[in-house]
């Protein structure tokens, strides 16, 4: 299927590993002038370096989105390099685990700052681009965190539901005008970080899992990619589990 995104631009925060960078490797394959960038430019380098081995070509900036500021300059400086920008996939890394005798009032500002409100900047920034443009896809990389907390990630939850709840009305504003907003909700995939755990750990995890597997790293990003296509028009709002049937509830 060709999603239509040749000559889309497009950028992937947090996308220099694991499920980041296979949303921008998806993306790129479908013909997107795709942005990565990360805050270690080893790891970027080496992110650049697999995706040109493959036959696809990226843009590489150095960013830091774990403040509000950083965020916003990551879209600044990837619209500019771009000439504008049609796709905002906004991702990060977790914030660090903790229960909520373990969590302290400074570690959910944190959490916020990196979960919420450094996806809520990037948006301020990238969506009335396209508005002006009349077309544009946002896809936040959240976690089935927000859908179904996690007892031992309490702030990683509380800032996860916050912005799905501000992408929904989000959605709601920006829908007439050819923007669409939605997040994906990954469960456990097989990547590279997660693959470092102990054998035994990883038996465990896939245990846990109704389909009996972790999930593929490709697979989750070839899903991005078709909710920044051109056929995925209608769905927007959307808050969607990508877990093997790990989230139990009926909503």
């Amino acid at each position: 299927m060709d999603l239509a995104l040749g000559g889309r631009r497009a950028l992937v925060a947090g996308s220099s590993a694991g499920l980041g960078l296979a949303a921008a490797r998806a993306l790129a394959r479908e013909g997107a002038s795709v942005v990565i960038s990360g805050r270690d430019p080893g790891r970027l380098t080496a992110a650049e370096d697999a995706l040109r081995s493959e036959g696809v070509s990226v843009t590489t900036v150095i960013s830091d989105v774990s403040s509000p500021e950083g965020a916003a300059a990551l879209v600044d400086q990837a619209a500019d390099l771009l000439g504008g920008l049609d796709v905002l996939v906004a991702n990060a890394g977790g914030p660090p685990p903790g229960t909520f005798a373990s969590t302290s009032l400074d570690a959910y500002r944190s959490a916020l700052d990196l979960s919420l409100l450094g996806t809520v900047a990037m948006c301020q920034h990238a969506v009335p681009l396209m508005q002006e443009a009349g077309w544009g896809r946002v896809v936040a990389i959240t976690s089935i965190g927000a859908r179904q907390p996690i007892g031992s990630l309490m702030a990683s939850s509380t800032a996860r539901a916050g912005v799905t709840g501000f992408l929904k009305v989000l959605a709601t504003e920006v829908a007439g005008d050819g923007v669409t907003v939605n997040s994906v909700q990954p469960g456990m995939h097989s990547t590279a970080r997660l693959l470092s755990l102990a054998p035994e750990a990883l038996d465990a995890l896939r245990r846990d899992v109704p389909s009996g597997e972790l999930g593929d790293a490709d697979d989750f990003g070839a899903v991005v990619a078709f909710l920044c296509s051109a056929q995925a028009r209608f769905i927007t709002g959307a808050a969607i589990p990508i877990d093997g049937g790990a989230s139990r509830g009926l909503l």
